[in-house]
């Protein structure tokens, strides 16, 4: 049997500047990705159609981007992350170009969830993330991954007032083209991230990540197996679809619920940009933390923390100053989950087939992005209330800080003698997840929508009302 080497990577460039790089291409994938909560109403409006439909297409947009993430990730690994991010950011650029010329939803689900779907699976923080994790040295990769992420937020604190004033100053079209065209730097950028293959020996073999295909590596069959055999690494895929639940929820819709709270855009565009601002302080913590403490443990943190800031805000009356104080809070805890969990799997399986092993656990975080971005639009649409959404967050906050604490992170062995193929099952956890997550949501929010209305004989108590009555909002039109 061949002998199978762990291989690293040296970058081209000095290092800094490949973490600089990775982190505006980041900030320029992410921050333009964003933007589409801010789209979503416009969009409906100037097309005359139902939120419902938009959200659909945001929604398909998260699940197109997790399925292709792990096909991004193994590309990457075998042929490099500079060629991946720069295609990706080609198809990013005409996605937005196609989508500014919509006339209907059929093309705003086609270019907008579809098309560039796919896009940032190849051009997403996951590839960069996991070129920076081969090419930083081990005792540091968790903070050097913690600085692209922080770097990566600036792109939602500075993308979101822009893409604001655009669209108070003109159309949501014309604000699509120009972030079609912002999306070019991710090309431009791309061949910053090609580096060089070192073994485990510490011998340079002089050939890029581009060519290193026929030097001995860890088979991905191998290390799938690996994955699927490992309760740890499942159980990692569960608690990061709470990530994307969390953060594509409160993403595309805060703007809605701010709205139909009677408070202006302007307060829902200013907290989202202050997550992406706060952002960097909680990426660079989570950084510094990972690197001198237990990560499970580091997650489990601000899992719990998010529960907590999510449970705050639905309690509070809802208004301006309780609407950027939660931006600011949810903002330290955004992002800072994603450093920590690509250490984990690489820690896990070592640094070779990295992308395409976190690929997988952000595939669970899209399906997670799917329903935060989708049910949150049909909720809305039926219940005419943001309530049990809210509470449904709060619930999987929690289960995501269980999940952590349970999670060990070492080397995950070989699977034992006569284990069958790979079998992992994000889709299933999640689901799971999130059947329960909707149970307790509606047996807390259910009586209280049922008591708001003068002829309501609900017999639940009046204070359980005046507790849980701030988070829900009619939301005005027609009935």
């Amino acid at each position: 049997m061949m002998v199978q080497v762990q291989a690293t990577h040296r970058p081209r460039l000095p290092l800094w500047l490949v973490i600089a790089a990775g982190g505006i291409i980041t900030a320029v994938s992410l921050g333009v990705r964003s933007t589409f909560g801010l789209l979503l109403e416009p969009i409906a409006d100037g097309l005359g159609t139902d939120l419902g439909s938009i959200s659909l297409a945001i929604a398909v947009q998260n699940l197109l981007w997790g399925f292709s993430q792990p096909i991004a990730g193994a590309v990457s690994d075998r042929f490099g992350a500079a060629r991946t991010l720069a295609a990706g950011g080609l198809l990013y650029a005409i996605a937005l170009f196609l989508m500014s010329t919509a006339e209907g939803s059929g093309l705003i689900l086609l270019s907008g969830g579809f098309i560039t779907g796919v896009a940032i699976g190849a051009a997403s923080f996951a590839v960069v993330l996991s070129a920076v994790g081969r090419m930083a040295p081990p005792e540091k990769r968790s903070m050097m991954l913690g600085v692209v992420s922080a770097v990566g937020s600036l792109g939602q604190f500075v993308l979101i007032p822009i893409a604001r004033w655009l669209l108070d100053n003109g159309s949501w079209q014309r604000t699509s083209v120009v972030l079609a065209i912002l999306t070019t730097l991710v090309i431009v950028l791309a061949p910053a991230m090609r580096s060089v293959a070192i073994t485990s020996e510490g011998a340079d073999d002089g050939m890029s990540e581009e060519n290193d295909a026929a030097s001995p590596r860890p088979d991905l069959r191998s290390d799938l197996r690996r994955a699927s055999s490992s309760r740890s690494y499942k159980m990692l895929n569960g608690a990061f679809f709470v990530c994307g639940f969390h953060v594509t929820f409160i993403g595309v819709h805060l703007a809605g619920f701010v709205d139909d709270a009677g408070i202006s855009a302007t307060t829902a565009s200013t907290a989202l940009a202050l997550i992406g601002l706060f952002n960097v302080v909680g990426s660079l913590l989570a950084g510094y933390l990972g690197g001198r403490m237990r990560l499970t443990m580091v997650l489990a943190g601000i899992y719990g923390l998010r529960a907590v800031v999510i449970a705050a805000y639905a309690l509070i009356p809802t208004s301006g100053a309780s609407t950027i104080i939660f931006g600011m809070a949810m903002g330290v805890l955004w992002l800072s989950t994603v450093a920590p969990t690509g250490a984990i799997v690489t820690q896990q399986f070592g640094p070779t087939n990295a992308g395409a092993l976190f690929g997988i656990v952000f595939l669970s975080h899209q399906v997670g992005s799917f329903l935060g971005a989708w049910m949150g639009g049909e909720f809305v649409d039926i219940t005419g209330s943001y309530s049990i959404m809210w509470w449904m967050s709060v619930f999987l906050g929690i289960a995501a800080m269980l999940l952590h604490l349970l999670i060990d992170e070492s080397p995950v062995p070989e699977p034992p003698a006569g284990f069958g193929g790979f079998r992992l099952a994000p889709v299933g956890t999640a689901a799971v997840i999130t059947a329960a997550g909707v149970a307790a949501a509606f047996s807390i929010s259910t009586p209280v929508e049922a008591s708001t209305g003068p002829e309501s004989t609900s017999s639940s108590p009046p204070s359980l009302y005046c507790v849980l009555g701030p988070m829900v909002h009619e939301r005005s039109g027609p009935s």
